[in-house]
């Protein structure tokens, strides 16, 4: 079998086809809003335009035959399915947590999630920048006049 042979073709194409979605997703969002000139859509589309601009690139590097090499094949360890499970958590936690919480705790939660997939064991210092970091962003975007929901629904604030 040779290096070409082995590389993962399906991963640029996969990165290509997570831009086209976000692509078409923009389509379905304003890319102005009246209050401000950038609007949600605009910055889908962005985020859609690089993830192709990034699959067509490492595409291209495979071609090249620079992407991975018989040396970094044979070294390669493997991924560590601890950390990568755990920032997946952390990506899906807010979709499960944001309304019955409120940001800064579903914030603090997950920065916490991260910093240990880092391989951080300060649980309570995470936990507290996660909610410091999470309680400026509820109060900055509250300033721009986007709400958030409540600080912390749980307790009735």
């Amino acid at each position: 079998m040779s290096a070409t042979s082995r590389q993962p073709w399906w991963l640029g194409l996969a990165v290509i086809l997570a831009g086209a979605v976000c692509l078409y997703a923009s389509m379905s969002l304003t890319l102005s809003a009246q209050y401000a000139a950038i609007g949600p859509g605009l910055f889908v589309a962005l985020v859609g335009v690089g993830l192709i601009v990034l699959g067509i690139l490492f595409l291209l590097q495979m071609h090249r035959g620079t992407a991975f090499d018989k040396e970094e094949l044979a070294q390669d360890p493997g991924m560590d399915k601890g950390p990568f499970l755990t920032v997946l958590l952390a990506a899906v936690l807010p979709s499960l947590m944001m309304e019955p919480l409120g940001l800064p705790l579903t914030a603090s939660v997950c920065f916490m999630l991260v910093a240990r997939a880092l391989s951080s064991r300060r649980v309570l210092l995470d936990l507290l920048s996660g909610f410091v970091l999470g309680s400026a962003c509820w109060f900055l975007f509250g300033r721009l006049g986007l709400q958030l929901g409540g600080f912390l629904p749980v307790a009735g604030l």
